[in-house]
């Protein structure tokens, strides 16, 4: 049985003016915002995605469904808390997380070390195992034109046996 499993996550929303911009658990100040049935946080929705498809367990839309007027305008911290719980119940622990955000505007380096430090307790890890990196398109696309964002993760997930962290394949 193997022991580590690889996950990737990818999502995308469009920015609208009078929404609020949601990165990584915390609100970034910009004339748009993210437009989605949640809060609309790109990063923290691909994570979602990276760890529930490491551990076969479909993806966030699966999970909780935007049909559901439980998740409407829900804070995507309480999404990623309830995934961590599935995982644990699998038995799975994080060992590291390494997310690009992709963006024309607004420059949100200045952001990374708070979302890196909103994310880590929630995931069960240091901030050090959370990487999270920001690109633009180079003012190509939809992207480069200021009408979107998306956001990549790539996670690393660990099986526990008896509560000790075997790395063994």
């Amino acid at each position: 049985m193997t022991n580590i499993r690889i996950g990737f996550g990818y999502d995308v929303h469009q920015l609208w003016e009078d929404y609020d911009l949601w990165l990584g658990g915390i609100k970034i100040p910009f004339e748009k915002g993210s437009v989605g049935h949640s809060d609309a946080d790109v990063l923290t929705h691909a994570i979602c995605d990276a760890l529930l498809g490491a551990a076969n367990l479909r993806d966030i839309g699966y999970q909780f469904p935007d049909t559901s007027p439980e998740y409407k305008g829900i804070d995507s911290k309480i999404l990623l808390k309830r995934v961590m719980v599935l995982l644990q119940e699998k038995n799975y622990a994080v060992v590291n997380i390494d997310c690009t955000i992709c963006l024309q505007d607004p420059k949100i380096n200045p952001y990374i070390p708070m979302m890196r430090g909103t994310l880590a307790p929630i995931l069960g890890v240091t901030a050090e195992e959370v990487s999270i990196k920001a690109t633009t398109t180079e003012k190509m696309g939809y992207i480069g034109r200021s009408e979107g964002i998306a956001a990549f993760a790539t996670v690393l997930l660990v099986k526990k046996n008896n509560g000790i962290t075997d790395m063994s394949l």
